[in-house]
């Protein structure tokens, strides 16, 4: 493989999988990591990826970037619907679930519709709609509506979230450094979360594998104040031990 062609290829692997490292590169391409490491300073260099520890994700996946819930949900489909049936497994009947806003989330909704009855929690106007045919006691957390992610924020929605307790809490998160925690790219919506985390008796994060070893602007919570962990197998083994060294439970699917 050529050097162009051989960097097109890292880019195109950038752009479809979300993030690459550089022992996985050399490993499967059969190259020195310093050269793996020199092709994606070069891409940074044309403005082409973003340089990370260990790695690089996609240009826009920066700490700002917050696409829209449209756009995300074009993301890793199949990953979210297998992460979604593992996350329904979780809940009992008559439980009280919360659910943040998130494409991934979205679709843990609709999973849950094979409950007879359950309370959901939610500031996520589209799921909230989403429910509206089933026999659930659905509960809207009100706040100033973010159009972006069609859910709802500010201190209205902090407030109702310190009266209500949940069973569990099902949260999606747009990166998850294993140092620093969860993060979101919407201050305000970091706060709506991190209330939700302490009105839950369990966090279970939904989340494919390109959300790790990202970081955006605002951190919800640390490794600590998670559970529980649903993802796809394609996180590194590494990554795993690290995670389950915090008394996190994970599950792959």
């Amino acid at each position: 493989m050529l050097i162009e062609e051989r960097r097109q290829h890292i880019l195109g692997l950038v752009q479809s999988h979300g993030r690459v490292l550089v022992n996985e590169l050399s490993e499967n391409l059969g190259i020195s990591q310093i050269t793996i490491r020199k092709d994606l300073d070069y891409l940074q260099s044309k403005g082409l990826v973003q340089r990370t520890h260990g790695g690089a994700l996609p240009l826009s996946a920066g700490a700002m970037f917050d696409p829209s819930l449209q756009e995300k949900m074009r993301q890793h489909s199949h990953e979210k619907q297998r992460i979604a049936n593992a996350a329904a497994k979780l809940v009992q009947e008559g439980q009280c679930v919360m659910l943040d806003s998130g494409t991934t989330t979205t679709v843990v909704a609709q999973a849950l519709r094979r409950f007879g009855h359950l309370t959901v929690i939610t500031n996520a106007i589209n799921i909230a709609a989403d429910l509206a045919g089933t026999d659930f006691d659905v509960i809207l957390t009100g706040g100033t509506l973010r159009k972006n992610s069609f859910s709802l924020v500010g201190p209205l929605a902090e407030d109702v979230l310190e009266e209500m307790h949940a069973d569990i809490l099902f949260l999606g998160v747009d990166g998850f450094d294993l140092e620093i925690g969860l993060t979101t790219p919407n201050v305000l919506e970091s706060r709506v979360n991190r209330a939700m985390v302490k009105a839950a008796k369990r966090v279970v994060v939904v989340c494919d594998s390109t959300k790790f070893h990202r970081r955006s602007l605002s951190r919800i919570v640390p490794p600590a104040s998670v559970h529980c962990i649903v993802t796809d197998k394609a996180l590194a083994e590494t990554d795993v031990e690290v995670l389950r060294g915090h008394d996190i439970e994970v599950i792959l699917v």
